[in-house]
């Protein structure tokens, strides 16, 4: 082979190469799309579908009574309540409201906004005077706590009670919004989430189910509940890698208003959780509220958590 064969011989192999991993990509990607749309279809709405301010809002609500209003964290969607059966022991004596954030469950997460953990508390407050919602208990959970707690400093007249369960306060260095930055830019993200992020979430979900409830068992019926399929859709995939992007930002904003609380507070974390460290959070907020002469907190950071997700 003499060297204009070579040359004309390494393009064309190249070419060749390019072209089944184009091939593959777009195979995954169908693939993808395919079991998304079949979960969908498999765990339909179980609630109602608003719409507030241009996005599709899922909520699921039963019971009768005083408000109850659940934000669920990363990952997961409202049937994480569901799943521990705080849902249905809440909705024997109250109105219970849980709700998909956006982009998670059967919300929308549309493009035109950023969705820092205040913008979905502003939703949220459109979405509770739609509803009629008086002022209600409010419950969020890890990433929903962030929600939870910005909707109580930007809306006080919204939140009667304010309970945070594993919830993240201050800001500090997280490895997690590093490494799932790349997944939720545009055109990049959308690449990866159709391609290499949808395999390797599909891999690990297991592996992050365990840590989340980590130091105690997954429970049986936890993935079944939930979905993994559902967890692991591309346009969910998207909200985690923003909401996880958000988190330092958020909680540097709010953390130097948390004086500004004035309902009663409970203060929930896990003290062996694995993914939150409580005493930098949980704990440093109840010390910081109880040092607050107009203000006391009518819970205190303790195990009680099952789990952080």
């Amino acid at each position: 082979m003499n060297r204009s064969d070579l040359e004309t011989f390494v393009p064309s192999r190249t070419t060749a190469w390019a072209g089944v991993a184009l091939l593959g990509a777009a195979l995954t990607a169908a693939w993808v799309e395919h079991r998304s749309r079949r979960a969908e279809r498999e765990q339909p709405p179980a609630g109602r579908l608003l719409d507030v301010d241009g996005v599709r809002l899922h909520v699921v609500e039963r019971g009768q009574g005083s408000p109850v209003v659940l934000i669920h964290g990363n990952t997961v969607t409202q049937r994480d309540f569901e799943a521990s059966g705080l849902f249905d022991r809440l909705a024997r004596h109250h109105r219970v409201l849980a709700f998909d954030r956006p982009g998670f469950g059967h919300s929308s997460r549309p493009r035109d906004r950023l969705w820092t953990p205040a913008a979905q508390a502003e939703l949220l407050h459109a979405a509770l005077a739609q509803l009629g919602v008086e002022p209600a208990a409010v419950v969020g959970h890890s990433m929903g706590a962030m929600v939870a707690l910005a909707l109580a400093l930007d809306h006080p007249e919204d939140v009667r009670r304010l309970v945070l369960a594993s919830g993240y306060y201050y800001p500090s260095a997280r490895i997690d919004a590093l490494l799932t930055a790349p997944v939720a830019l545009p055109v990049l993200g959308d690449v990866m989430r159709y391609t290499v992020t949808a395999v390797s979430a599909r891999l690990l979900i297991d592996r992050l189910a365990r840590t989340m409830f980590a130091p105690r068992q997954v429970p049986a019926h936890f993935m079944a509940t939930l979905s993994r399929e559902m967890m692991v859709r591309p346009i969910q995939l998207r909200a985690n890698a923003e909401d996880a992007a958000f988190m330092i930002p958020q909680a540097k904003a709010s953390s130097v208003r948390h004086q500004e609380l004035r309902m009663p507070v409970a203060i929930v974390a896990g003290a062996n959780d694995k993914v939150i460290d409580p005493e930098a959070h949980s704990v440093r907020l109840h010390h910081e509220l109880a040092g607050h002469a107009h203000h006391r907190p009518r819970g205190r950071a303790h195990g009680a958590s099952r789990r952080r997700g």
